[in-house]
């Protein structure tokens, strides 16, 4: 992998602030939009499992999750956190970040990339 991957929303402040962050430091980078082009349950998996969990990758925090109805915020298994994000993909935490070695990571801060680009 030549360049650093973002996952998330084009419209996404916080992507749009990880995105200026790399390119002020000629950190070379594509952002893929996930409304645009969804990322399959496989690699949501992989990037859950590299996290420490499916908590770790969705925006708990979100209102996307809050306006979920109770019953939808316990999921307990992979395939549940599967359909979930598959019906509200903005439930992921952005950006999703993927580095020329393949380490993940998700949101961003500038203590965050500082370190993850150091």
């Amino acid at each position: 992998m030549g360049t650093v991957q973002l996952y998330g929303l084009k419209k996404c402040s916080t992507c749009v602030k990880a995105a200026s962050w790399l390119t002020q430091r000629g950190v070379a980078f594509a952002l893929t939009d996930y409304r645009d082009h969804p990322i399959g349950p496989e690699q949501l998996a992989a990037w859950a499992n590299e996290l420490g969990g499916w908590e770790k990758l969705v925006n708990r925090a979100s209102m996307t999750w809050r306006n979920l109805p109770d019953a939808r915020k316990t999921p307990e298994t992979d395939s549940q956190w599967l359909a979930l994000i598959a019906e509200y993909p903005t439930l992921v935490r952005r950006p999703v970040t993927v580095t020329k070695d393949g380490q993940v990571a998700v949101g961003f801060s500038e203590k965050k990339y500082g370190e993850l680009f150091a």
